[in-house]
């Protein structure tokens, strides 16, 4: 620990004068505002952070702050926040995640039901593929729906992924570490077996031959970029369910039905989240009132 204060931390990091008193301004107000709600700064959550910035746009009196005014207030906390796992007060920061313009598309009615996700793989067409569509695409798409709707893997997992990874005799696959999600194993589901399987077995020595890639990729392309595989991928879930609108929200899906299973540091560890303010984002208790604030954080325009 280096035991500074806040407003050492902020000369050292070459804040002008004007921006440290306004920094240490907003941080008093928010001690305040936490010893009033009898909530620790050092362990507060994202949704009690979430009550607070819904109080500042409700602002004194009923009179409503502007969105930039809460945004900028939003941004100090984001760096006392910092302040505190700098000073290993804290091991997170519960306000990274809050962004006042853009829609947040974790919390909202486009959410798929799992029977709806599963559906997607089960749907994907596999048999009867007629040239110039290929049937050993069909089988890798096939597979990587499987992980999209089984194990929540995103874009950067996917691409992250070699042969050594998948253990078919153990019924697991191993999604590595990335610079923003810790690595984890997960269970693979008996329907995943057999595609995996003609995947290993012949489908990928196929595709290998034809975009001459022969490296140990699970998934090989001729590009660095595995949106050649994901554009052409979703276009085709969009055809199965209509509602599909990215592949984020697919992911959303996913651990909001992992939430419904499993305790929260458990879908953290599956997740691959570095931190559970991360996981919390996706819970769905009390949701009409949470959804409120997100659409007063997050108006569409």
């Amino acid at each position: 620990m280096n035991n500074k204060t806040y407003l050492q931390y902020l000369k050292e990091n070459g804040y002008s004068e004007g921006t440290i008193k306004t920094y240490d301004d907003t941080k008093s107000q928010f001690i305040a505002w936490c010893e009033l709600k009898e909530y620790d700064p050092h362990t507060i959550s994202y949704r009690q952070c979430l009550e607070y910035v819904k109080k500042l746009q409700t602002g004194k009196h009923g009179k409503r702050l502007s969105q930039s005014t809460v945004k900028h207030k939003v941004g100090a906390l984001k760096i006392y926040f910092n302040y505190l796992i700098n000073q290993e007060l804290r091991f997170d920061n519960p306000v990274q995640n809050i962004n006042i313009r853009g829609v947040k598309r974790t919390l909202n009615h486009n959410l798929l039901e799992f029977a709806e996700l599963e559906d997607l793989y089960y749907s994907y067409p596999t048999h009867n593929i007629e040239f110039p569509s290929s049937p050993s695409v069909a089988i890798r798409n096939k597979v990587i729906t499987g992980f999209i709707v089984y194990q929540g893997m995103n874009t950067t997992a996917l691409k992250s992924l070699t042969v050594d990874h998948v253990h078919v005799e153990k019924g697991i696959v191993y999604i590595p570490s990335t610079r923003k999600t810790n690595g984890r194993t997960l269970e693979l589901k008996s329907q995943q077996i057999l595609p995996l399987v003609q995947y290993l077995e012949k489908h990928r020595e196929i595709l290998q031959e034809e975009l001459q890639n022969y490296s140990q990729n699970l998934f090989p392309i001729n590009s660095n970029r595995f949106d050649i595989i994901r554009v052409q991928l979703y276009k085709k879930l969009k055809r199965i369910n209509h509602k599909i609108v990215s592949p984020k929200q697919v992911r959303a899906s996913v651990i909001t039905h992992w939430l419904s299973e499993y305790n929260i540091r458990e879908v953290q560890y599956m997740a691959g989240h570095r931190y559970i303010s991360s996981t919390e984002r996706y819970l769905q208790d009390d949701l009409e009132n949470l959804q409120e604030v997100i659409e007063n954080l997050h108006p569409i325009n």
